[in-house]
Parts: C-alpha cells; structure tokens; sequence
C-alpha cells in the first residue's frame, strides 16, 4: 500500500466519521422535538377531552327552545 492509499482511506474515515457525528446531533435534536411534540398532543387531547365534558350533550332540553 502506498502512502497515497492511506491518506486517502484515512481522509475518507474522517469525513464518515464527522457525517455520523453530525447525524447524531440531528437525530438527538428530532428526537427531543418529538418528546416536545408528544408532551403537547397530550395535553391538548386532555384539554380538548375536559371542554367536550364539559360541554352539555346535542340535543339536551337546555338548549331546546320553544318557537312560538
């Protein structure tokens, strides 16, 4: 193997070895918007679930009117 050869293998290593570093920090970065993400659709569905109760029923005799 020439010297030429080696630095060419280690040039390489290097330029993988930095692109899997910077895909690390992206995924770790995904990783925590989606447990951000996570937490707020859950408590928006608890939200929405807690207005849904309390909200009177369709068609309850509260909200009937009379017409005439």
């Amino acid at each position: 193997m020439t010297d030429e050869y080696l630095v060419n293998i280690e040039t390489k290593l290097s330029h993988q070895e930095l692109t899997i570093a910077e895909l690390n920090d992206a995924l770790t970065s995904q990783q925590a918007q989606i447990a951000n993400l996570e937490l707020l659709v859950n408590a928006l569905r608890d939200r929405v679930r807690a207005l849904s109760e309390a909200a009177p029923a369709e068609g309850s005799p509260e909200e009937i009117r009379p017409h005439y």
